[in-house]
């Protein structure tokens, strides 16, 4: 009989398990905390649409669009894509749901997405993102909300030594031209010296050129004219509301006037959370607005701001917590004690104490197994020598010889209401358990 092969994961996947698991929980629950603070709607999405959604929104010329898109003929013949990301999917779903009766509407997400590019650290092909929108407010004060939400996330998973705001304008459709026509009479001048993706982007989309990281593209990058000088009026005072905002809240920026963003939709407000923690891929959270995009996707003009950010990469960055741990490992010292074990495990959880039960191979591999992996005590369950007790509870705490009293009080108190306890041993940590009650 031939011997069966077994599949390995598809390159660019990952399966999140231990300590990588911990972390990804804890960016999605602070998420969640910090969203409800904001008053931030939870919706969900399906997880492919049609390739016009992403096609239209996102621009044909960018990366995500020509490269990075995970497209197929579906049996009834329709072209439908794995969403890349979030924004465009909740403009649609803002179209043709209805939901232009709710705006402006402030929205949260967050799932797996899909790109295909190279892997490498902290980057997959189906990874999970976080998303929040603010879709039908034309202020300011939308761009500065989402902002201090996404700084107060970062101070929420701790991680905010380390990470910048970056900051950037694109103007309004105005200074887009005026400054497009100077990049490419910039770049037309360097033609020659332009690497191949640049001199294809030069026609088509001149402004990612400026986000190149190829080393024969950045001198002529950095020396490209800036936004500022191509500014109207308007877009600069919108600018100058943003940064007011965001100082009167204390939520600390940086200008970077040569940050673009890699997607067509996007106007005013530019910006990303970057460290120099994750090695050349810096950056954590971006976003910025989008008051073109519902128009792309054949909707009325509408305003709209947003950012993501990848869970992943957030969880690279934030240290594991400790409350995640047991409390204690209910360890029954015999077959015939499991099943009052897992009675012990039943209440103990009812009273909120993290615990966890282990009944396979002996007790002492149990026990050392339990140590290893950072369990800082165990309640083991064992014969008594009182006749007439069922067991002996007893607390053993695997860093100190002798057992914590308010720990071994708090346990007493979350069994009494089943057993009747007699007898407690201080210095051994035990007590008889001698019927129910």
């Amino acid at each position: 009989m031939s011997r069966i092969t077994t599949p390995n994961r598809i390159r660019g996947t990952q399966d999140i398990f231990g300590d990588s698991q911990r972390r990804f929980a804890r960016v999605v629950e602070a998420f969640e905390r910090v969203r409800k603070l904001y008053c931030f709607q939870r919706v969900e999405l399906p997880v492919f649409e049609a390739t016009a959604v992403f096609a239209r929104s996102l621009g044909e010329t960018t990366d995500v669009v020509s490269k990075e898109m995970y497209s197929f003929e579906d049996r009834g013949g329709d072209s439908i894509t794995l969403r890349p990301e979030f924004t465009a999917g909740i403009a649609r779903a803002f179209l043709t749901e209805g939901w232009q009766q709710y705006a402006p509407l402030k929205l949260v997400t967050h799932g797996p997405v899909f790109r295909y590019e190279r892997p490498q650290k902290g980057r997959y092909r189906q990874f999970h993102q976080i998303d929040a929108e603010i879709i039908g407010a034309a202020e300011p004060m939308a761009d500065v909300e989402l902002l201090v939400f996404a700084d107060q996330l970062i101070r929420e998973l701790g991680i905010a030594d380390g990470v910048t705001l970056q900051l950037n304008t694109l103007g309004d459709a105005e200074t887009r031209d005026a400054w497009r026509a100077a990049l490419v009479a910039h770049f037309e001048a360097h033609r020659g010296e332009l690497s191949e993706d640049s001199i294809a982007r030069l026609d088509k989309n001149p402004l990612r050129i400026l986000d190149s990281k190829d080393p024969r593209d950045r001198p002529i990058a950095d020396a490209a004219p800036g936004i500022d000088g191509f500014l109207t009026s308007e877009a600069g005072a919108f600018f100058e509301s943003v940064t007011r905002g965001l100082d009167a809240a204390g939520v600390a920026w940086t200008r970077n006037d040569r940050l673009v963003r890699g997607l067509d939709y996007y106007r005013h407000t530019a910006f990303e959370f970057t460290t120099d923690r994750l090695g050349a891929q810096g950056t954590v959270l971006a976003g910025g607005r989008y008051d073109g995009l519902i128009e792309s996707l054949g909707g009325p003009a509408t305003a709209g701001v947003g950012w993501a950010a990848g869970i992943e990469r957030l969880g690279m960055l934030v240290a594991e917590d400790p409350s995640d741990a047991l409390e204690l490992v209910v360890l029954p010292d015999g077959e015939e004690y499991i099943g009052l074990a897992l009675q012990i495990v039943n209440l103990l959880s009812e009273a909120s104490i993290a615990v966890g039960t282990s009944w396979v191979g002996k007790y002492d591999s149990r026990y050392s197994r339990a140590k290893r992996e950072g369990i800082i005590r165990s309640l083991n369950v064992e014969r008594s020598k009182n006749e007439n007790a069922i067991a002996t509870v007893r607390l053993r705490d695997m860093n100190v010889p002798v057992p914590d009293r308010p720990v071994r009080k708090k346990l007493e108190a979350a069994l009494n209401g089943r057993f009747v306890i007699d007898q407690p041993d201080a210095a051994r940590g035990a007590f008889d358990i001698l019927a129910f009650r």
